[in-house]
């Protein structure tokens, strides 16, 4: 009896797959943007169930995101392995907006999965989406997109290749075009393979949204020409269907110890009017190759929400807590910060043991150093909860419960102070990038604990909050956050909606904020 494989097999922001198995272990490698620490490697050994081990860029030194615009940052990982080593190559987009893209290419390499990850290796900045190919004759090669500004030209310019140097950790010889795309457009994401002879060469194409789509191309030579299959696309949504996988794209390959094939792609599942508030997600489709060697996708070019599995034994991961009381001695895995790494001068979990120590940064609509603790939200239908201690002393002094998207669209419950009416609770909405108070007048509140509590049906979201008497009550209306979405922005953006913890204190005096634990239950 096979196993069935239930997509998306990562939910929430889980985006730009990039699959590898090493013996009888599978990776998942993911993209996370302006989010800390950098890159997220999922596990597993039966394809079916996963578990996030590792995030390897944890130092500024590998990544610096201080300044780094909505979803800049780190775009399409590539995992791969060889000669005993684990090789990851990424994007950092520092600007994206515009004719220009400023998109650094790098590359570290780690004996084990887990870490240490080394420093990095600088490779190009000619466009995104970087892999690695290693070669059967030993030689490695970098395969990204190019993006050309010119008037008059295709951004997308095609996928080019170069050799990379293992020896001097560079890129070496002539750059060289190999693949303009097909007429889908917007060609990126490149990955080669090599199989009976050929090269093979998939692609993403018609743009990361609705009509994203998989591409394949091959050749005798790494250099090309590369034919493109007859039936491209061979992954594409049906978008009559907005209850079925959408977007599917950006995808990579994985053979199983059995010679059974996968393709691990990005999609993602609308909630309403097309917007998907948990950003782009991760699957997996079967596949099969042909007589005349082309890949298929089993039961056709369309994403299947179930799939039959490898003929492997279940393998199940105890996963982490979803309750978390801040009394271990390091942050659970599935916490993330933006654009820094957690430091002891920011957030602590010994300052005061049993609470989570935060200081009060910059503002929710800064690039630099927020003070922000969150986690992707995975479910459309979710309760969270948490309790803090925090005594503002002005109107610039704020914590609390927040859904956020980017620096233009969050919802916020937050404990403030008033001169009016000193410590105080009420909502801040800003949607589209316009700020918004959702109360006619803040709560009055005593010194002392103050749990927030959330609860999301969908896009409804609605509030409350409980004192030392632990009665909730509902704070404020229910909020549509339909705009906490890839697709609801004057321009495309690619992160899904976090859930968490933050504190500011704009008068620059850095008061804390002490959370006693957060619950996310589904």
């Amino acid at each position: 009896m096979r196993n069935t494989i239930k997509n998306p097999i990562l939910t929430g922001f889980n985006p730009d797959p990039s699959i590898l198995r090493v013996e009888d272990d599978y990776y998942i490698a993911v993209s996370t943007f302006e989010w800390y620490p950098g890159v997220q490697i999922y596990h597993s050994k039966d394809l079916v169930n996963w578990k996030l081990i590792g995030q390897p860029l944890t130092r500024t030194s590998q990544l610096n995101l201080i300044g780094n615009i909505d979803s800049g940052g780190v775009w399409a990982p590539c995992l791969s392995y060889s000669d005993g080593l684990f090789y990851l190559v990424y994007t950092d987009v520092k600007t994206r907006m515009g004719a220009f893209k400023d998109t650094h290419n790098y590359l570290v390499t780690a004996e084990n999965i887990e870490g240490p990850w080394s420093e990095p290796a600088y490779l190009n900045s000619s466009g995104f989406d970087p892999s690695l190919f290693h070669d059967d004759d030993g030689r490695k090669w970098l395969v990204n997109m190019l993006w050309d500004f010119r008037k008059g030209r295709n951004s997308f310019a095609g996928i080019v290749i170069q050799e990379y140097s293992v020896e001097g950790k560079k890129l070496i010889g002539p750059r060289k075009n190999i693949f303009k795309g097909s007429k889908l457009g917007v060609t990126e994401a490149p990955h080669i393979y090599k199989r009976n002879g050929y090269y093979y060469l998939m692609t993403a194409e018609g743009g990361t949204w609705y009509t994203h789509a998989v591409s394949v191309a091959r050749s005798k030579s790494i250099f090309g020409p590369y034919e493109l299959d007859p039936t491209n696309p061979i992954l594409t949504s049906n978008q009559e269907d907005m209850n079925e996988l959408q977007k599917a794209g950006h995808s990579s390959l994985v053979e199983t110890q059995d010679g059974e094939w996968y393709l691990a792609h990005l999609c993602a599942r609308p909630v309403v009017d097309k917007k998907c508030i948990l950003g782009r997600e991760t699957a997996l489709q079967k596949c099969y190759w042909t007589e005349d060697d082309w890949i298929r996708v089993v039961g056709g070019p369309n994403p299947q929400k179930e799939v039959e599995g490898p003929n492997l034994p279940l393998y199940p991961f105890k996963q982490e807590s979803n309750f978390d009381d801040f009394k271990e001695k390091q942050l659970k895995k599935y916490w993330n910060s933006l654009r820094r790494p957690f430091s002891e001068d920011w957030v602590s979990l010994i300052e005061r043991p049993g609470y989570l120590r935060v200081t009060g940064g910059e503002s929710m609509q800064s690039t630099h150093r927020q003070s922000m603790i969150a986690r992707r939200l995975d479910s459309l239908q979710v309760e969270v909860e948490t309790a803090l201690e925090f005594e503002p002393e002005n109107f610039q002094q704020m914590a609390g419960l927040i859904f956020y998207y980017d620096t233009e669209d969050y919802v916020y419950l937050r404990v403030t102070h008033d001169e009016n009416i000193n410590k105080c609770l009420g909502i801040i909405e800003t949607k589209h990038g316009k700020y918004n108070e959702l109360l006619n007048e803040d709560i009055p509140l005593e010194s002392g604990l103050i749990r927030l509590k959330a609860k999301l049906d969908h896009q409804w979201l609605q509030f409350y909050y409980s004192t030392e008497d632990n009665r909730w009550q509902k704070i404020g209306n229910r909020i549509d956050i339909s705009h906490l979405s890839d697709d609801d922005s004057h321009y495309i953006r690619f992160t899904g909606t976090f859930v968490g913890m933050c504190v500011q204190d704009l008068s620059g005096q850095k008061i804390p904020a002490y959370f006693k634990y957060f619950d996310y239950r589904k």
